[in-house]
């Protein structure tokens, strides 16, 4: 029984060894894939540009606000899913608004040092005459960026109010994932 116990470890031992000793030259220098980027790796900000902000002047049609996160680390890392975004009204009837997810899917986004990928939010605007309880008037936003704990406090710099909508199963302002 003793050597048949031996025999079997010894072939253990054996098929272990030729298991480590199988894995190409090649493994042992490849790249680590990048990590997820971390909010310590991150700024964010909302996009200024022309055609990036919302048109909150007018009452027709849904706009969209960009966020942006830019890799401020030395390193190569991804992000991948949907943002937390809760806004924060300036009315004291507003409270907090978590925004629902649109049901675009996401990408992976690899962003090298110094890159940008930025995020929409679809919002629909309502007229100043739109009675109090039912806008909602943008204060600043609690952004959190992928598979973090942490946030970024971003001030609204647009104006106008959107419709509140903060309870409903279909609202007409929801965020996009990463990249959208």
């Amino acid at each position: 029984m003793k050597s048949k116990l031996t025999a079997v470890a010894l072939a253990a031992v054996v098929v272990a060894g030729t298991a480590a000793t199988a894995l190409p030259a090649s493994a042992a220098t490849a790249k680590a894939e990048p990590t997820r980027c971390l909010i310590a790796d991150l700024e964010a900000g909302f996009a200024m540009g022309d055609g990036a902000k919302p048109e909150m002047g007018q009452t027709e049609n849904q706009t969209q606000a960009y966020i942006w996160f830019t890799n401020k680390s030395k390193r190569t890392c991804t992000l991948s899913g949907f943002a937390g975004v809760d806004m924060v009204g300036a009315q004291t009837t507003d409270g907090t608004w978590s925004l629902a997810r649109s049901s675009e899917a996401p990408t992976k986004m690899t962003l090298e040092q110094g890159d940008t990928v930025d995020f929409s939010i679809t919002l629909l605007p309502v007229a100043k005459s739109t009675p109090q309880k039912e806008k909602f008037v943008p204060a600043t936003f609690l952004v959190t960026p992928p598979n973090e704990t942490k946030h970024f406090t971003l001030k609204w710099p647009f104006g106008g109010q959107i419709l509140k909508q903060d309870g409903a199963t279909r609202p007409a302002t929801y965020l996009n994932p990463i990249g959208q």
